[in-house]
């Protein structure tokens, strides 16, 4: 019985969590010297009594049928494992602070020693920043960058699909277990992931999501990447709290500006007074890696955004107004107060340089 099989039991087992397995391992770097121990020994090593008698039963059965069983289920499944005893463990994550001792996972694996950049913000984005994380994210993506995020609505859906457009990938890291998908909605996204991408989850089969996990799960996002990308994000937000694990982990912060009259922005204009380096493109990610990300020179979408015509002032009044809800021609009208042929002008313009889209009915939002 190699020490991976056992630290898998041990995973499996009630009441046994991260900090427990870090004072076995440190008491045994040896796990097959656990497997003849009984509750009454782990009690006497400082495990409480019903830890003592979980972690017993779980070392019982470690080279038993019911493991076996449980193992081959994960193989029928799809879902493959991989443990702090494996060399494909990713280097970032196992420099964190508190590294999950197994990741169970659907997909490319190897997406896991890339380069990574977290991109992250509010479950109820506006239009500007959906598409922002969306955009940026692709562009990472074709830099060669995979982009890691949660899989939540909003702002980790966008910067998911964004990636997918490209060749760098993407990784889902879940606060559930693989099999689980949340939130149901993202079911069709979800299946091109594990088709092209890869999910990730430091939880076992049958855990179902609960607000408590996220957090832990946030740990992971940050530490796979070299710096964390906040899109939107309230005061009082999972996003910041993301941020803030990157920067205990010396990890770099990117936040992207937004309205200062938006709700949505006020996260990541905190972020930039503290000192995140504010973002208007992929370069300004990019060039913080010029020997670490082998895009990083190549593809520059400030370039297009340079070479792109300058807003004509009542252009940037339509645009404003655009950045934080799509809106009708006759709300343009009402708020920018121009005639309907210059309003129609003015909106042919944007549409021409692809600043705007046109929605059914006459609606107008950020492209």
């Amino acid at each position: 019985m190699n020490n991976r099989t056992i630290l898998i039991a041990m995973h499996h087992a009630d009441k046994i969590g991260w900090r427990t397995i870090q004072l076995i391992l440190g008491l045994f770097p040896d796990l097959s010297e656990t497997l003849a121990l009984q509750a009454s020994d782990w009690q006497a090593r400082g495990l409480t009594p019903s830890r003592a008698e979980a972690l017993a039963q779980a070392l019982r059965l470690a080279a038993q049928e019911p493991m076996q069983k449980l193992l081959e289920r994960y193989e029928r499944l799809g879902i493959g494992m991989l443990t702090r005893f494996d060399e494909e463990y990713p280097d970032l994550l196992k420099e964190t602070a508190q590294p999950p001792w197994v990741l169970y996972y659907r997909g490319d694996v190897r997406l896991l020693n890339q380069p990574c950049i977290a991109v992250v913000g509010t479950r109820t984005p506006t239009v500007y920043g959906r598409k922002t994380a969306e955009h940026i994210s692709e562009a990472l993506s074709t830099a060669g960058v995979c982009v890691v995020s949660g899989l939540a609505r909003g702002i980790d859906s966008a910067a998911h699909a964004g990636a997918l457009k490209a060749d760098g990938g993407t990784i889902a890291v879940l606060g559930c277990s693989i099999e689980q998908v949340y939130p149901p909605e993202n079911k069709p996204l979800y299946d091109m992931i594990a088709s092209n991408g890869l999910l990730l989850s430091e939880y076992p089969l049958n855990t179902k999501p609960h607000p408590g996990l996220f957090p832990q799960r946030n740990r992971i996002i940050a530490g796979l990447s070299l710096g964390v990308l906040v899109v939107e994000a309230a005061l009082q937000s999972g996003s910041l709290i993301t941020a803030d694990q990157a920067l205990e982990e010396s990890r770099d912060v990117f936040a992207i500006p937004g309205p200062i009259n938006s709700p949505k922005s006020q996260g990541a204009l905190a972020l930039i007074k503290q000192g995140a380096k504010l973002v208007c493109s992929v370069q300004d990610i990019l060039e913080e890696y010029p020997y670490r990300i082998p895009g990083s020179h190549s593809a520059n979408s400030n370039s297009i955004r340079q070479n792109a015509p300058q807003l004509s002032p009542d252009e940037k009044i339509v645009v404003d107004l655009l950045l934080d809800q799509p809106m009708s021609v006759d709300e343009l009208l009402a708020r920018t107060q121009f005639n309907f042929g210059h309003l129609h002008s003015v909106l042919l313009n944007l549409l021409l340089t692809k600043r705007v889209e046109q929605l059914p009915g006459s609606i107008y939002a950020i492209n």
